[in-house]
């Protein structure tokens, strides 16, 4: 048998080797583009979920305006779409909505922020990772338990303080729901906070600064676009809850902004009709998307307000 010249063997393998490389180049392009694509198909549900949302909203709000005048909606002081003598006027679900957000955000928005302060620029290593989860602990307790602990010990507890208030009221369900968004200000804020750059802290330390007048001066102006983001969340997270109010506030159609006073918001309202029986395409029913598509209208304000606030300081800093 003849030999193959060595050069003819050296030639054979390195055409094996750059066939080997290109098929793996190849094998390695499509896995990527397969990847690209189960990704993109994963973003597209978000947003087939957001326009089937809206869709369902929209068009089922569209026939029950077919039925009552939009100034009417509006503009009506009275709530009573069950009754014979209905009225639409959906200014009475928005007081109780906004009294109890504002509660709750009066009491979320200081304590959420200090506790991101201090968390990020004053504890100690140990107790910031103790004190973290703890307080992230409070997001996952249902809030049907946060409901009856505002009917049982802490409208009970205001009532000492105050012995005409009723038995349900907005200011009991709205401190409890402070409590219960504390979490998500104070976590997302910390975070922000501690995504600054130790340069500038340092540049403060250097000019003579304290470190309190460093975090409240340098570090929480720098990180406000971030604190912005989760003050929106925040206020969506008060302007969406349902059970504590459900259970708390009464659920009594009233035109209201005093937190002393039982109340209904457009979430307890939409619970207590979902829950009914109602017939499917009655006007009754298709309040409950007219009220949706306000609440929707109302987060989608505060999360175009938080954008424009972001971009700002973003800009500025």
């Amino acid at each position: 048998m003849s030999a193959v010249p060595t050069d003819r063997v050296a030639t054979m393998t390195g055409e094996g080797l750059t066939g080997q490389r290109l098929a793996y180049r190849r094998s390695r392009i499509w896995i990527e583009k397969a990847i690209e694509l189960s990704l993109f198909g994963t973003a597209l549900i978000s947003v087939f979920v957001t326009i089937g949302i809206v869709y369902v909203l929209v068009s089922e709000s569209v026939e029950f305006f077919r039925h009552v005048p939009v100034r009417q909606f509006l503009t009506d002081t009275q709530w009573t779409p069950l009754f014979d003598d209905a009225h639409f006027g959906i200014m009475v679900l928005l007081s109780g909505t906004l009294t109890s957000s504002a509660v709750a955000l009066a009491i979320a928005i200081p304590l959420g922020t200090i506790i991101a302060i201090y968390l990020s620029e004053f504890a100690p290593f140990k107790v910031r990772e103790v004190a973290k989860p703890f307080l992230e602990l409070l997001g996952g307790v249902p809030t049907i338990v946060y409901g009856y602990f505002a009917l049982l010990f802490v409208t009970p507890l205001l009532q000492k303080l105050y012995p005409e208030l009723p038995g349900f009221n907005l200011l009991a369900a709205g401190l409890v729901m402070g409590i219960m968004i504390i979490p998500y200000v104070s976590s997302i804020s910390e975070d922000a906070m501690r995504a600054v750059p130790m340069s500038l802290r340092e540049g403060s330390y250097a000019m003579g600064a304290t470190r309190y007048q460093t975090a409240t001066r340098v570090v929480v102006p720098a990180a406000f676009s971030g604190i912005a983001s989760a003050y929106i969340l925040g206020i969506s997270r008060a302007v969406g809850e349902t059970m504590i109010l459900a259970v708390a506030a009464g659920m009594q159609p009233n035109l209201t902004f005093n937190p002393l006073e039982p109340a209904a918001t457009i979430t307890a309202y939409i619970v207590q009709v979902a829950l009914g029986d109602l017939p499917h395409g009655s006007i009754g029913y298709q309040t409950i998307f007219a009220a949706g598509l306000t609440l929707m209208l109302m987060t989608l304000f505060f999360n175009i307000l938080g954008h424009m606030l972001r971009r700002r300081f973003r800009e500025a800093y």
